[in-house]
């Protein structure tokens, strides 16, 4: 497995500027007390698998193109009869990133694929879950240049989870700002 050796652009930015500036902040005593990034997980639910499974596929491809690793199938864990979903039947596909291709793949998300939404006026910073996770919802892929607008058989959304390591919501939301992701001007309270 040959990594590239080269260091992404926002983990330079993560060590030399994010953690300084949160421990002025936060007034942590080490730097290893700093939030950190755990891995980022992008999953598409993909509902029409059920009748068409070439949907499924394509979607496995989109995504493959997208994070620049091959996704999983994701199955379902029982039959539910309304759905008509039968138990382990593939319904979506995912992905988890870590190390480097994590830090580039949100490195795009901020710079190239979030300004091209359009009237963006920033993700909503009440998106965090009790462990201080942030997830954003995607409505259609064709935000990413990777995907070739004119080859996409439908639109597609996903979630992307930023699995954060940290003690509070407080300072992932204080990590995430840092870090470049643009928050909505809302009230940030709870």
């Amino acid at each position: 497995m040959a990594e590239n050796k080269t260091v992404p652009r926002l983990l330079e930015k993560y060590r030399k500027e994010v953690v300084p500036e949160l421990m002025k902040i936060i007034g942590y005593k080490n730097a290893l007390q700093a939030p950190r990034l755990k891995k980022i997980v992008i999953n598409m639910g993909v509902g029409e698998a059920i009748q068409d499974i070439k949907m499924l596929e394509k979607s496995v491809e989109e995504l493959g193109m997208i994070t620049g690793q091959k996704p999983v199938i994701t199955r379902s864990k029982k039959a539910i009869a309304n759905f008509k979903i039968k138990k382990a039947q593939a319904i979506g596909c995912m992905v988890t990133l870590r190390r480097q291709r994590m830090y580039e793949f949100m490195d795009r998300l901020i710079s190239v694929a979030l300004p091209r939404i359009r009237d963006f006026r920033g993700v909503n910073p009440k998106s965090f879950d009790a462990q201080g996770n942030f997830t954003i919802g995607i409505t259609e892929q064709a935000i990413f240049p990777e995907v070739d607008v004119d080859k996409i058989a439908r639109v597609q959304g996903m979630d992307v989870t930023f699995v954060i390591a940290s003690s509070s919501q407080k300072e992932s939301y204080e990590f995430l700002r840092l870090m470049g992701i643009p928050f909505s001007k809302t009230d940030k309270s709870s």
